[in-house]
């Protein structure tokens, strides 16, 4: 009985100490913020959950972010939704605020793009105005190596770090890249295109070191990868290459080929078949190895389209039912039927279909015709 007592009065000092707690917090907040908020219709309880600070911050400019933002066409919920999963927007100064809308509309067509990107990319619209002059640079030097000023939205809300930064830096690895292409064999009259799909694959590239990348050209040279080899899957891989490193790519491609059993030379068919086998690690390999076999396939059907490893078992499974309901022999066929994104598939069922809905047609039969 006394032990009941006791966790009783327990509960009860601890939810008064809670209650205490949450006035305190309350009576900290900024109860202007809070207001404009409510009146905005933004979710108060998921910044009070997550990011609290931003309520008791003074000054804060509610009115003036919500006024931007609704000047430029965005509508009553699209500022709910952006202040709320920004709530950083807010001490923006309003000046601040004006200048980066000016800065944004010299790469935007117009006001109802950069309400979509900002709608989106929040973070990268409401930034830090010690960035602002870097943000400025940077955009000038893209727009001398005559990017598309879409690509440089594109950079700027899915990697706003490469803006942030001294616009040296983005030249140094901009100029690496460059470089490589040309080396490689690339043609000077399509370096720019070249670039620009790059950039537009993978906006992260332009916060690798550049170092990292020569290295990994020179161990991918000294695995036998001719020039023309390597321009391709600098292609191919969209940017992943500076993800990469020479003792992962090692590993890999060790276990690769120890599980393919194949040469040297064969080993490079696969990767410029299927340049996944440079990234994915280890397990991820041997996952999808496993995945296979347990399907029913062999090594050497693997070996003939090494790029249904960039394929996750459930989706090998759901293809393979598709190809049978097609009356596709697995056993038989070729893998390279599974392989391809999910619009190749759907036009080699397609094609499968057409098949047999269509009769073979003998070129030497008679002609039936009606007497």
């Amino acid at each position: 009985m006394l032990r009941l007592i006791t966790s009783s009065l327990q509960r009860r000092a601890a939810s008064h100490v809670h209650k205490q707690l949450c006035t305190t917090r309350r009576a900290e907040e900024n109860r202007h913020t809070v207001e404009a908020l409510y009146l905005l219709s933004v979710d108060i309880q998921k910044i009070r959950k997550l990011k609290s600070w931003i309520l008791c911050h003074t000054p804060a400019y509610v009115n003036e972010a919500a006024e931007l933002l609704t000047e430029m066409g965005a509508s009553g919920p699209a500022v709910a939704r952006v202040l709320g999963l920004h709530p950083e927007a807010v001490l923006c100064k309003p000046e601040h605020m004006r200048a980066q809308r000016d800065l944004w509309m010299s790469v935007c067509p117009n006001h109802r793009e950069l309400v979509a990107i900002i709608e989106k990319f929040p973070a990268s619209f409401f930034t830090c105005a010690s960035h602002h002059a870097n943000q400025h640079d940077n955009i000038a030097y893209f727009r001398q190596l005559n990017l598309n000023k879409r690509i440089i939205a594109k950079l700027m809300a899915g990697a706003p770090q490469s803006f942030s930064r001294p616009v040296e830096d983005n030249k140094r690895m901009v100029g690496t890249l460059q470089a490589a292409y040309l080396e490689l064999g690339g043609k000077d009259a399509n370096v720019k295109v070249w670039l620009q799909k790059l950039l537009s694959q993978n906006p992260f590239v332009l916060l690798k070191d550049p170092e990292m990348l020569r290295q990994n050209f020179q161990f991918l040279t000294e695995k036998g990868f001719t020039a023309a080899e390597l321009l391709g899957l600098l292609s191919k891989l969209r940017g992943f290459i500076t993800e990469l490193n020479p003792d992962s790519m090692r590993r890999t491609l060790a276990f690769s080929q120890s599980t393919l059993g194949c040469s040297d030379d064969r080993l490079r068919r696969f990767v410029l078949d299927c340049p996944a086998l440079l990234y994915y690690s280890e397990a991820v390999l041997a996952q999808r190895f496993r995945g296979l076999l347990g399907a029913g396939f062999t090594v050497s059907q693997i070996a003939e389209a090494p790029a249904v490893l960039e394929l996750t078992a459930e989706i090998v499974n759901h293809r393979v039912q598709r190809l049978k309901a097609h009356g596709y022999d697995m056993r038989t066929g070729s893998l390279e039927a599974l392989a391809g994104t999910k619009k190749d598939f759907e036009a080699s069922c397609s094609n499968l279909q057409l098949r047999r809905e269509r009769p073979m047609f003998n070129p030497v039969a008679p002609l039936r015709t009606d007497n």
